[in-house]
This record gives C-alpha cells, structure tokens and sequence, in this order.
C-alpha cells in the first residue's frame, strides 16, 4: 500500500458508490481528501462554478471524477434527447471541466483519473447514451494523457457494479439481477465498488501507467 501522507485529492462524485470506495481508500493510504458531489454544492454541469470551486482548493496532487453515471436508456426513435444530453453534460463534460481546471493545480507526479463503463466498447441497442458518453471520455483521455503530460490521465472502464443505486429496487428483484449478472460472467461475481476503487489506485500509484483504460467488468467485454 502506498503511503500518499502529504498527498492531497479529490474525488468528484466521493459521497456515494464507486467515488466513496476510492475517497475511502485513498483516505486510509494517508491523502487528504475532498469529496465533492451535488449533495455537497458541487454541480459538475455548471463549468464556471466548477472550475471556480476547484480552483479554490489549491494545489492537489489527485483528480478523480466518478460522477454522472445514470443516463436514459431505450431506443433512439424513442431515447428522451434533452435528458441525454444532460447526462452527457454531466459525465463527458463534467470530466473535461474538472480536468481543465485541476491541471493548473497539480504538483509534480499528478493524475487524473475518470470512470468511463464497458458499454463504451460493447455494443448493446437501447444504450445509446451510456456508450456515446463513455467511448467519448476514453477516447479523449488519451489525447489528455499526451497533451497534459506528464500529468498521468487514464480511465477505469467498470462493468454492472453493486452499488447503492440499486438501492431503490426491491431486494429479492435486486439480489435475482445481481446473481443472474454474476452468474453469466467469466469472473462469476459482480464488481462491488471497492474493486473499481482498486482500479483506480492502481492508476494513481503506478508511475507508468498513463493514456489507460483499465477494465474491471467481471469478463463483461470477453463474453
């Protein structure tokens, strides 16, 4: 485990699911660490106000940005385009305004890390949202990592993850779908969020590792 005492982080999106694994790990590997999200005031659609509320936390030596996940689904004759391109607001652009505004600010030995989802590369009709938005940001991570360098910029590409936003779903409808995932993967379980969070700490703590996607899908993009 790398010892990050003096090291300071945020994590956009760290209040809940995979953005609270990595904030919790990156906590108990000594970083400071700043969890933003809406529920903390921090509004990843609003670029000015974003970039202002960066900014203000001085230098940094980590960005993380997990936010955004949820995006409508269905098929295109019928996909709800205004709510689609709030999600991609949110997700896409969300990544490229915090990682504008964080490079300025990063020391010496910096990241950027985003999370993207294995619907980027799998094609799967009715997802036309999750997989423009997604395929975007990996794609754009790697001209960050030439662009930016030698800040480091990779992506953790996650597959279904058991996470609190299925939360809301019945538990046995719930524990049927997560089993029948789990049971169809190469891996035979289903991501929980501490093994994207090991996803993102292996792009943080690995020197040479930079213009990355790192895939933690169970086998999802194999099958």
């Amino acid at each position: 485990m790398t010892d990050m005492t003096g090291k300071k982080a945020i994590v956009i999106g760290g209040t809940s699911g995979i953005g609270a694994a990595v904030a919790d790990a990156l906590t108990a590997r000594g970083a400071e660490v700043v969890r933003a999200s809406r529920s903390t005031g921090v509004n990843a659609s609003d670029g000015a106000a974003l970039a202002a509320w960066i900014a203000r936390q001085g230098l940094i030596d980590h960005l993380v940005f997990t936010a955004g996940s949820q995006a409508p689904g269905g098929p295109i004759e019928s996909l709800d385009l205004d709510a689609a391109h709030a999600a991609f607001d949110t997700k896409f652009w969300g990544s490229i305004r915090a990682a504008q505004a964080a490079a300025p600010n990063l020391r010496p030995g910096g990241t950027i890390t985003f999370t993207s989802g294995f619907l980027a590369r799998r094609t799967v009709p009715g997802t036309f949202a999750k997989t423009a938005m997604n395929a975007a940001l990996e794609a754009s991570a790697k001209i960050l990592a030439k662009e930016l360098a030698p800040i480091r910029v990779n992506v953790v590409s996650p597959g279904l993850t058991a996470t609190e936003a299925y939360a809301g779903m019945d538990a046995d409808a719930r524990k049927q779908m997560l089993d029948g995932a789990a049971s169809r993967l190469p891996a035979g379980r289903v991501a929980q969020p501490q093994d994207v969070a090991a996803g993102h700490l292996f792009a943080i703590e690995t020197p040479s590792v930079t213009g990355a996607v790192i895939d933690i899908d169970g086998g999802a993009l194999i099958n």
